[in-house]
């Protein structure tokens, strides 16, 4: 018995939804563990990592000129490598509360139409956080799974995760992608729309965390049946001056306009990819809608309303992929045929 696995004998195994927006650990026979924000804080002057997750989220626009908070996803895959493997590190030793004896497998959610490089990039920062193996799982394959469709049976199930820095789209029957699609248009997209919105209708700069809010409080796909306001703090453009605005749900229904039909233009090219056979399992088992984004309100009735399919959103759509690669931990078997 080599040293390696007489140490996996004291890990846990953990499943990672290393997302754009949050990180979720799922730690095997405990469920989700930790739920933080992709964000680090680094300061400039001597290197070191000040923040990770939901501290280093609370500086973000806040910080003094010598800290930076750095997202290091971007559109679901890595874009800065030492940063990510630093917070992956912080995020494993966080998940099982202790320092010593740790070198657990991996499982790994990461998007449909990731390349190659890529996967290397998210499998050797995983290496170097002192894991002992990396499975990497297409995040609509564990988005699918974790929303409980029945994927390893013949008939077609249709999944869309949006996440913070991708909406994936997939078919999927017989424990395969049939058809899968990424498009860069998620969450993230949706809240720099909201700025952009408010900074040419109304003169108001306001930051990543209040469009955010806005998207959460507000935000909606699909008229609403009553008018929802709220009230935001930015600053006026012509004059420099913090300002107070009341905004209502149609103006922000207008701004995530675009964001909306791209995601639903792009449900419409898979609709029309898939196998003619499989359409007809569609038809009949509906979409199924997972990730933050599916929490947007009335996007299930526009996508009804377009599509003239049935539309469900999944009962966890926040933690659809980590409870997906989670189930995976202790079915080594459904790991084998899905892992790539």
């Amino acid at each position: 018995m080599n040293w390696r696995s007489l140490f996996s004998v004291f890990s846990t195994d953990l499943a990672i939804d290393l997302g754009t927006a949050n990180t979720v650990v799922y730690a095997k026979n405990k469920g989700i563990v930790l739920n933080e924000p992709s964000i680090v804080a680094i300061n400039k002057l001597t290197n070191r990592i000040e923040a990770v997750g939901r501290e280093a989220k609370e500086m973000l626009g806040r910080t003094p000129g010598n800290i930076v908070a750095i997202r290091p996803m971007k559109d679901g895959v890595i874009a800065d490598f030492d940063t990510t493997e630093q917070m992956l590190k912080y995020f494993i030793k966080k998940a099982h509360n202790r320092e010593y004896l740790i070198s657990p497998r991996v499982v790994i959610g990461v998007p449909s139409e990731i390349t190659q490089v890529e996967k290397r990039a998210v499998k050797e920062s995983a290496l170097r956080a002192k894991v002992s193996e990396v499975y990497l799982v297409e995040e609509a394959m564990a988005a699918a799974i974790g929303a409980g469709l029945p994927i390893t049976e013949p008939s077609g199930n249709m999944i869309v995760d949006i996440g913070g820095g991708t909406t994936d789209i997939a078919v999927i029957s017989l424990s395969g992608i049939v058809y899968s699609r990424t498009v860069k248009v998620a969450g993230d997209e949706m809240d720099e729309a909201i700025i952009q919105y408010i900074k040419r209708k109304h003169n108001l700069l306001i930051g990543e965390r209040t469009s955010e809010q806005i998207k959460i409080e507000i935000g909606s796909a699909f008229p609403l049946e009553k008018e929802l306001t709220m009230e935001i703090k930015g600053r006026n453009l012509i004059d420099g001056i913090p300002k107070n605005l009341v905004i209502t749900d149609s103006e922000i229904r207008e701004a995530l306009s675009d964001c909306n039909t791209t995601i639903i233009n792009a449900l419409r090219v898979a609709l029309e990819r898939t196998p003619p056979e499989l359409s007809a399992d569609i038809v009949d088992r509906g979409i199924v809608l997972t990730g933050g984004g599916a929490l947007l309100k009335s996007l299930d009735k526009r996508i009804m309303d377009e599509t003239k399919l049935p539309v469900f959103i999944a009962e966890n759509p926040l933690f659809g992929v980590a409870l997906g690669v989670g189930k995976m931990l202790s079915n080594f078997d459904l790991l084998r045929k899905v892992a790539i």
